[in-house]
């Protein structure tokens, strides 16, 4: 989640920043799913999956003993259920979750999923977000801070679970420490979602995109990937004129 921040985060900088990293991250090829799988999906359905035991086998108790412990105990578990179902729509809205041809057609983009294309980053993140202006960046902000809650605070509670700071002192340390890191986190999160909501231009973007894309072509670094690329607008109709334009001549006797 931290890199994936803060390779969004370089939109800020410019579109072909931004498409720089998209395009190192994509330069592992067909082995890409495979990391993506072992790396990120599976791991995060086993901690969503452990999570839910945790959750119904434990109580809130922060109502009766308003202790600090007691309200992060529940925020933690709160910010799980928000963080996983908030990155199960992200996924969707961007990438679709599957790229076969008749999900992407017929299921994921009538229903508003699938919108991120690789080879057009900036442009079509920022589309994706600006296609409800306020409900989506919204939802956006609402899933990427409790993310980070739950990572900045998740941490603190792993280094006392695993003796890591046991004593006050060290606990209070590291407190302020993940307290600091969850800060900065949800700061570079934040910024990144106002790049896509407000600062890229969309057509400038666009134009990058395509000299960039024009230029690995040529180098042999990537091929053409229809799953990768915005589809092409299509071309308004040209008035056609009529079969017949001449009119017969009078002739004179």
């Amino acid at each position: 989640m931290v890199i994936h921040l803060l390779t969004n985060a370089t939109v800020l900088d410019s579109a072909a920043s931004f498409q720089r990293n998209v395009y190192s991250i994509h330069s592992f090829g067909k082995i890409l799913p495979v990391i993506e799988w072992v790396f990120i999906f599976i791991p995060l359905l086993f901690h969503a999956v452990f999570g839910v035991v945790i959750i119904r086998g434990g109580l809130p108790n922060s109502s009766t003993y308003k202790y600090t412990s007691n309200v992060r105990y529940t925020l933690q578990r709160a910010t799980g259920m928000i963080a996983f179902a908030f990155i199960m729509w992200h996924v969707f809205h961007m990438h679709g979750w599957f790229h076969a041809d008749w999900w992407m057609h017929n299921i994921a983009e009538p229903l508003g999923g699938g919108k991120f294309k690789a080879f057009n980053a900036s442009s079509t993140g920022a589309e994706a977000i600006r296609m409800s202006p306020v409900i989506v960046p919204i939802l956006y902000a609402i899933g990427v801070l409790s993310c980070v809650f739950h990572l900045a605070n998740g941490i603190w509670t792993f280094g006392i679970t695993w003796g890591l700071w046991v004593t006050p002192q060290s606990q209070r340390r590291a407190n302020y420490a993940c307290a600091a890191f969850g800060v900065l986190l949800g700061v570079v999160g934040l910024s990144a979602l106002w790049g896509f909501a407000f600062q890229v231009d969309i057509d400038e973007a666009m134009k990058v995109e395509e000299q960039m894309r024009n230029a690995k072509l040529a180098a042999g670094e990537i091929t053409e990937d229809v799953h990768k690329m915005r589809k092409a607008k299509p071309e308004p109709a040209k008035e056609t004129a009529s079969a017949d334009k001449s009119t017969p001549s009078k002739t004179g006797d």
